[in-house]
């Protein structure tokens, strides 16, 4: 039996797009030729991957338990064209990291320029998601790194030491918060809040910890991005909490403040994601002893983090 790698392809295409005219566009293709492909690859593994009915196609249990395998392979081949086809330019490995906002905002600028000073034949595709796709995506092998918040993500992937972080309270420079030196948050509830995206870590920790005192959380609005949050606690329409690094990359340039918040779950942990790290390829490999190799560094101060690494072999 051979395994068309195009086939693969398409079939991770339908799986992601959810139905064969999404795929057929995306790759270019007419649907029938997917749909053809599609069967001549049920063919060869002897496996029904999809129900047809007059509503389109469903995808059996066998279709997920190949889409895992699938990327996989077409990640190894990918792999192996790009080094190939790179060579000639230096580029000879490719590490695919998945991080939230929070782990981008405040260490990955400086860690990544480090590293690939350090090895600058290595490509790094960076990509921002919320914690549980990232946890997600790793598993799934549609990334090799994450970065994310600690907490449980199932079996599947294995957890590292990162960073820490500490989570505070955004507030206009002109609003009656913004002379405290700290606040408890049940003393931010009476306000609007601007919050972040509506799966992220944060927005779910001041839910439940607004339950837990017996307020409701006032979100006004919900942005995606830190700047987008201090651009609207900045013209007055809320406050918001991020952490404190992320902050104070707009302290300079807007009219808002930081007030610490006096809450045990504001002091977070942020953590390594990979499927195991005996799965590691070398050069992820490189790029996730580096990164903890930097985990007790300042954010600001890659250097000591650098000269380890070129230590390594």
């Amino acid at each position: 039996m051979k395994l068309d790698p195009v086939s693969l392809r398409l079939f991770v295409a339908v799986m992601e797009e959810s139905t064969i005219a999404a795929a057929a566009s995306r790759e270019h293709l007419a649907a029938s030729a997917v749909s053809r492909r599609l069967a001549d690859l049920e063919d060869a593994l002897r496996v029904a991957l999809f129900t047809r009915s007059n509503k389109g196609t469903e995808p059996t249990a066998a279709a997920f338990a190949l889409l895992n395998m699938a990327r996989g392979v077409l990640n190894d081949l990918d792999g192996i064209a790009s080094q190939m086809r790179e060579y000639g330019t230096g580029v000879r490995g490719h590490v695919r990291v998945v991080a939230n906002i929070s782990a981008i905002t405040q260490f990955l600028p400086v860690q990544l320029q480090s590293f690939m000073a350090l090895h600058p034949k290595v490509q790094v595709q960076l990509q921002e998601q919320v914690s549980t796709a990232i946890a997600q995506s790793v598993a799934e092998n549609a990334a090799d790194i994450g970065i994310l918040n600690q907490g449980q993500y199932g079996e599947r992937v294995t957890l590292l030491p990162y960073r820490s972080d500490e989570l505070v309270l955004v507030v206009p420079a002109g609003h009656p918060l913004a002379r405290r030196k700290a606040v408890r948050l049940a003393e931010a509830l009476p306000y609007d809040f601007v919050g972040a995206h509506p799966n992220s870590a944060i927005n779910s920790q001041l839910t439940r910890a607004a339950s837990e005192a017996g307020l409701p959380l006032r979100l006004r609005m919900q942005v995606t991005s830190y700047d987008a949050m201090c651009l609207m606690v900045n013209a007055g329409l809320g406050v918001g909490v991020m952490p404190r690094g992320s902050a104070g990359l707009y302290l300079g340039t807007l009219a808002v403040r930081t007030v610490t918040l006096k809450e045990p779950w504001a002091h977070r942990q942020l953590s390594l994601c990979v499927r195991s790290e005996e799965s590691l390829s070398s050069v992820a490999r490189l790029l996730v002893d580096h990164l903890r190799i930097a985990a007790d560094m300042p954010a600001n101060d890659p250097a000591p983090a650098a000269q380890h690494s070129r230590a390594q072999p």
